[in-house]
């Protein structure tokens, strides 16, 4: 049974007006009235604009496109191609453009990494009756968080959205249906063609600077800089030799000065992604040390800016714009599913002056 406006009002224990005045925003309410009623709507999970029967044929010409971090290129690359695919003017975007059809429009949600940001947003796009949803980037590993997410998305679909996930795995087969087309990235290769190519250089003491603990990229790059160097016999301190931090330059920087603290002989550093390289890069220059006759740096991404680092990192380029543009493909129905729902792009190790044999 669909929960009504009367339903939340019980449980926020105040008039069916005044939760009407709360959504709407058309008359003031107490901040802690408000705060109730709200809190009441996301625990009933109610819709405003009713059933989602009533909503499978009436969707709107909205597609949400959830990103961590829009300022970061990683993202912003992304939503950029799949705001292209909504364009009907042709050139429109990244130059693809659309020509056939109407166009939509691509409304950039702006996480800041929170899981519980994530799950509002999606509700937020259901009562708006999104057309399409694009999540990207990684996500965070939570037993009841995988469990909301997977209730959202069923919501969505039952209501006529078409969801896609774009630069993160596919849900856990053991969750319940939708299991929404995927578009990933083999982050686990390209790690570990990463750590193999400074192996084969002859490094044996490599510092690794992880992600977020909790994140499903963070998770698969690290696994695969593990497997290398397991499979070369060194695995034994890898633990030692991990630092785990945010995607950015500040923890670049502070995690390299905490590897060398714990090892000051070693001669290379792995890089969650080029913004954390550039701190790490810029940690070492500090310390008199120079790349790479010193100390070997590596990123990932492939970044606009990692070509004109100095010196230019060694990195994985990760085809970040096709992919976004895929994701838009799909989630307008443009494009035809891929087999088993799930399309992975490899990324491609690009070595540059930032990598070199140690002394």
């Amino acid at each position: 049974m669909s929960v009504t406006l009367a339903d939340v009002a019980a449980r926020a224990g105040v008039s069916a007006a005044t939760v009407s005045r709360v959504l709407n925003g058309n008359y003031p309410v107490a901040g802690a009235t408000r705060a109730r009623v709200l809190r009441a709507v996301e625990e009933l999970e109610y819709v405003v604009n009713g059933p989602a029967s009533a909503l499978a044929a009436a969707t709107s010409d909205l597609v949400g496109v959830l990103v961590n971090d829009i300022a970061d290129p990683f993202f912003g690359i992304m939503a950029s191609a799949v705001q292209s695919e909504m364009s009907p003017v042709p050139g429109g975007g990244g130059g693809a453009g659309r020509a056939d059809g109407p166009g939509k429009l691509a409304v950039v949600c702006n996480t800041g990494g929170s899981p519980g940001r994530e799950l509002t947003y999606l509700t937020l796009l259901q009562r708006q009756r999104a057309a399409a949803v694009v999540l990207t980037g990684g996500t965070v590993e939570d037993e009841a968080h995988t469990g909301a997410l997977a209730a959202r998305l069923r919501r969505l679909e039952a209501a006529g959205t078409r969801v896609v996930l774009c630069g993160r795995p596919p849900l856990d087969a053991g969750e319940a249906g939708p299991h929404p087309l995927t578009v990933a990235f083999d982050n686990r290769g390209g790690a570990r063609r990463l750590t193999d190519h400074l192996l084969s250089l002859g490094h044996r003491s490599l510092g690794y600077l992880a992600g977020p603990a909790a994140r499903t990229t963070t998770r698969h790059r690290l696994e695969g800089h593990r497997a290398a160097l397991s499979a070369a016999g060194l695995g034994g301190d890898a633990e030692r030799l991990t630092v785990h931090g945010a995607y950015d330059r500040a923890s670049g920087y502070d995690g390299a000065r905490e590897l060398l603290r714990r090892e000051p002989s070693l001669t290379a550093i792995l890089a969650a992604n080029d913004t954390v390289a550039l701190g790490v890069c810029a940690a070492l220059r500090e310390q008199g040390l120079r790349i790479p006759q010193d100390v070997s740096v590596t990123g990932f991404d492939d970044l606009p800016f990692a070509v004109d680092a100095m010196p230019a990192l060694t990195t994985v380029r990760l085809p970040l714009y096709d992919a976004g543009a895929k994701a838009g493909r799909l989630a307008l129905g443009r494009e035809e599913g891929p087999p088993g729902g799930v399309a992975t792009f490899r990324g491609d190790l690009m070595v540059r002056e930032s990598t070199g044999a140690p002394r």
